[in-house]
This record gives structure tokens, C-alpha cells and sequence, in this order.
């Protein structure tokens, strides 16, 4: 993994081509429902404890890496716009969307609060978080 040394953001390739601006994770919260930031620190809290794992702030995301991006979490008006990654296109209530992004999937969940947080919502995760690390 190589750190951008001006935003401190981590990548899988050195000199990694990216919107290189330091942004604070409060700042992509500001004028949004408190439920929001409630529901990503839910979100934060759990899939912390799979490693590795790092989280940055990019200039209207947040991205978490492990060998590679493998979330990238929205801030919108009123959800959270969680999308994750994966070989196949998985079939889940909790998926809004799913769209192929290259030679993978793009897999989107919508969440307005931390009681959206549940077994199978983190088993969706799991399944993007261990897909980044083949």
C-alpha cells in the first residue's frame, strides 16, 4: 500500500492517480442529519474490527481500503449511499442496485440510521471486504 504524503489517503499503487484534498470525516457530515453520522459510525465501529482495514476521507466519500478500496460510503442528504465490491452480483433485500463496474460488481445499499445496521447487511460487507483482499 502506498500513503499519499499530502493527503494521507492510502492506495493500492504508488502514485496512484486521485483527488488529492485533505478533507476531515466531520466535514462530510456537516448540515446532514445527526442519524447519518450515527449509522456510519455503526457501520465504522464494526467492520473496524476486520483487518486490515484503513478509512479515509476523499473529497465527497469515505474510503475504506484493506489491498484495495473495497467501500466507499456517501454522506447524502438524507441516507447513506454504502457501495461495495464483488466477483458477482449478489442478491439481497438490502441491495438497491447493483451494476457492473469493469470486471466487477458494484453492489449499493441505501442506510438512513443505525438501526438499518444488521447481520445480513454485515455479511454483505464481509463478503466486499473479503473480496478486496484475492
Amino acid at each position: 500500500m502506498w500513503t499519499c504524503p499530502k493527503c494521507e489517503r492510502k492506495f493500492k499503487t504508488t502514485n496512484q492517480s486521485h483527488s488529492c484534498t485533505k478533507v476531515e470525516l466531520d466535514d462530510l457530515f456537516a448540515g446532514k442529519p445527526p442519524e447519518l453520522l450515527l449509522a456510519f459510525d455503526g457501520i465504522l465501529y464494526r467492520v473496524m474490527e476486520w483487518e486490515p482495514n484503513d478509512v479515509g476521507a476523499a473529497t465527497k466519500a469515505i474510503v475504506f481500503t484493506n489491498k484495495k478500496a473495497w467501500l466507499i460510503v456517501k454522506p447524502m442528504s438524507k441516507e447513506l449511499d454504502v457501495k461495495f465490491y464483488h466477483s458477482e452480483n449478489i442478491q439481497s433485500p438490502h441491495i438497491k442496485k447493483s451494476s457492473l463496474w469493469g470486471k466487477k460488481w458494484a453492489h449499493q445499499i441505501r442506510i438512513k440510521d443505525e438501526d438499518q445496521i444488521d447481520e445480513e447487511l454485515l455479511r454483505l460487507l464481509k463478503m466486499g471486504f473479503d473480496y478486496a483482499m484475492k
